[in-house]
């Protein structure tokens, strides 16, 4: 790999920015990378987190040091290796869109993949084949926001609840989730036009 391609390499690491997990395919363009991504570990920039998947380290300002990595960034970058499309399930999803604080020992993804587990940290990464006709969202966040509310259940979704998703979502990419999820259950179609809509009322 040539000096150029390796800075190349490093931008796009810097451009998608801390938390982001990554594997060599994601470089595929730029030829190998195998002896940049091992210079750049020895430099302390990203680092291994299973074999094959590397990240770019979050930090904490508070903590003065480096966060464990980021699960959902992981699953997708296994799921790009390998042309996996996934889906985080139930109390998974409401877990990554913070509606729930307990901090899991477990994540579990629904996957046209096969079944598989990792184990990062003291962290359990499951995958969970299921058909592919069953998942398809366009967004990763409607998938998140769906499997979150269904697992919660219809007498759960509260306004707290709703605020909370709210915020969550980034208001530039609220019609678009609006418009993904249009075919959903009755109810849970219900509460994500709460969570898109513009005003704040609940």
């Amino acid at each position: 790999m040539t000096k150029s391609n390796e800075k190349q390499a490093l931008s796009r690491i810097y451009g998608n920015g801390r938390g982001w997990a990554f594997s060599p395919k994601d470089f595929a363009d730029l030829g190998r990378i195998d002896m940049a991504l091992n210079r750049l570990i020895k430099k302390g920039t990203i680092r291994r987190v299973i074999r094959g998947i590397y990240d770019y380290p979050r930090y904490s300002e508070l903590l003065q040091q480096e966060l464990g990595p980021d699960i959902h960034q992981v699953a997708k970058a296994l799921a790009r290796k390998f042309g996996w499309r996934i889906e985080a399930s139930g109390q998974s999803a409401a877990n990554l869109i913070g509606i729930t604080t307990q901090i899991p020992s477990q994540y579990i993804y629904q996957s046209d993949g096969p079944n598989r587990n990792y184990q990062i940290d003291k962290t359990t990464l499951q995958f969970k084949h299921i058909n592919f006709k069953e998942i398809g969202f366009k967004t990763d966040e409607s998938a998140l926001i769906v499997h979150a509310i269904r697992s919660l259940g219809e007498s759960n979704i509260t306004p707290k609840i709703v605020s909370q998703i709210r915020t969550w979502l980034p208001a530039k990419k609220r019609k678009r989730v609006l418009k993904d999820t249009e075919r959903v259950t009755g109810w849970v179609f219900s509460a994500i036009k709460k969570i898109c809509r513009e005003d704040r009322d609940g």
